[in-house]
């Protein structure tokens, strides 16, 4: 997604209220998200879940929109398929384009137990058994009783999973390898070889070598776009899929209906930028991935303060080496308070964070809800919705053109656009995780003599342009200062 000036919101967070109200909040909220400058939503899993308390990811039935009585609802946690889709079409109303949340690697709550033959595997060696073959029972049979067959009538049995992690016989968990004719992890070329091999993540774990899975899949998806309009996928949890098959299906919905008009991207929570490259390279380039280089840099950043080098804060990311298939963003659910993933960028940090990503020209960057409307609750935190309005009205207003950076220094770094025809005044940012200083660079589009102030306010200061351009901008200390022509229409700040 590279239209000029995109934003991505992740309109969720993993503590939203079990109230089924959140399809009518974003409904209700899409006119201003337009307003503020975000061009994509990021919605949550909308399929029917272990129950409302679920955040969508311990799937149950991928054609449940929240339209049938089923694991004590027919909502889901956010609400009605109805709502779901008013939601969707609230957003393309409103110019923006709705992504849909999609969780293949696993299905939850099955609906009967059956028996067959696991051998227990070292959880922290999943090529490693800990157990000679043995029968077991498991919830492997889902036939979905509630939707009765209406939309799809294909029934999951054992064998179209490889592993689950409840043994229902002798009341035990674990990580249990399902045994069989051409059964087994999927290949480790294919997933990611943490812990031997992360094709197991949990629940019941789907066989994408099985030919009925991926003919269910392909159904599904025909259907759920159709069904909803969605513009675009967010893919969970795939370095735990057979990439091969990712690529594929991928391929399948691009071509149908076109890549500049059908947005996928995925989760492959791998810092190593040599791991994040080779999995590109797999794909093809098919579809873009989130940065969690950058957001652990960022983490980093937070947690060490002046003892961090600014310098550094690119190293190792999509957004430095492959900005074209780079998802920016600074927090998610997963790495939020409490989480599996918990990776808190500290809040004085998040204003630079932000801002590094939504000023600079590489990567898509990402606005998480939880970070601009506050979290409730034991794992609470902090609302930066002012400061994000701020440098949303600078990104749309200002952050245009070719970038020059000037990470040359530990403690103060900076970076300038240069502007376009269209958006000919520019800016210059510059950020401080010290004591504060100031950055010499070059603005060269702008005027001799023009007046450039702070629009986040931080600094009251003015910084008068040299004739070739030149400036020396300051900045507070551990804080941001976004400078731009004082003399600009609309001033933020009025």
């Amino acid at each position: 997604m590279n239209n000029l000036n995109s934003v991505l919101m992740q309109y969720f967070e993993w503590y939203l209220p079990d109230d089924g109200k959140h399809w009518q909040r974003l409904k209700d909220d899409a006119k201003h998200l337009a307003s503020i400058g975000i061009t994509s939503v990021w919605m949550p899993p909308a399929f029917k879940a272990t129950g409302t308390n679920d955040a969508g990811y311990g799937v149950y039935d991928i054609f449940d929109l929240g339209e049938f009585d089923q694991n004590g609802s027919v909502r889901t946690k956010y609400g009605t398929k109805d709502e779901y889709l008013d939601a969707i079409n609230a957003l393309k109303e409103n110019g923006i384009k709705p992504i849909a949340d999609i969780v293949l690697n696993h299905k939850a709550n099955g609906d009967k137990k059956e028996t067959f033959t696991v051998m227990k595997m070292d959880p922290e060696n999943r090529q490693q058994p800990i157990s000679e073959p043995y029968e077991i029972e498991g919830y492997t049979h889902f036939n979905f009783p509630g939707r009765n067959k209406k939309y799809n009538d294909f029934e999951w049995h054992w064998y179209h999973f490889s592993g689950l992690d409840y043994d229902a016989r002798n009341d035990e968990t674990g990580i249990f390898q399902i045994q069989g004719e051409n059964k087994g992890w999927a290949d480790n070329e294919d997933v990611d070889d943490e812990k031997g091999n992360f094709d197991f993540l949990m629940f019941s774990d789907i066989d994408f070598d099985h030919p009925e899975v991926i003919q269910n899949v392909k159904d599904w998806a025909s259907w759920f776009i159709e069904t909803t309009g969605i513009s675009g996928f967010r893919l969970d949890a795939i370095k735990h899929i057979d990439r091969k098959v990712v690529a594929d299906l991928v391929s399948i919905l691009t071509d149908a209906m076109g890549a500049e008009n059908f947005y996928v991207f995925g989760e492959y929570w791998v810092a190593d930028y040599e791991s994040k490259v080779d999995y590109l390279e797999d794909i093809e380039y098919g579809f873009d991935l989130v940065d969690v280089k950058l957001h652990m840099n960022f983490f980093d950043a937070s947690k060490q303060g002046e003892s961090y080098d600014l310098s550094r804060i690119f190293d190792g990311t999509l957004m430095k080496e492959n900005p074209w298939n780079a998802v920016t963003f600074v927090e998610n659910h997963d790495t939020q308070h409490g989480q599996s993933l918990e990776s808190f960028v500290e809040d004085w940090f998040k204003p630079l964070a932000y801002g590094i990503i939504l000023l600079s020209e590489s990567g898509l960057p990402t606005v998480f809800y939880g970070d601009y409307y506050g979290v409730e609750g034991e794992f609470g935190q902090t609302s930066f919705q002012e400061i994000i309005d701020k440098l949303l009205y600078i990104r749309r207003t200002f952050a245009y053109g070719e970038q020059y950076d000037y990470f040359d220094d530990a403690h103060v770094v900076g970076w300038t656009r240069q502007g376009n025809e269209t958006f000919p005044d520019g800016l210059a940012a510059v950020i401080s995780n010290n004591s504060g200083g100031e950055k010499r660079m070059q603005v060269s589009t702008a005027k001799p003599g023009e007046v450039f102030v702070d629009y986040l306010g931080h600094h009251d200061g003015e910084v008068t342009i040299e004739d070739d351009g030149w400036g020396t901008f300051p900045v507070n200390g551990g804080s941001i200062s976004v400078w731009a022509p004082r003399d600009t229409e609309e001033h933020l700040n009025e």
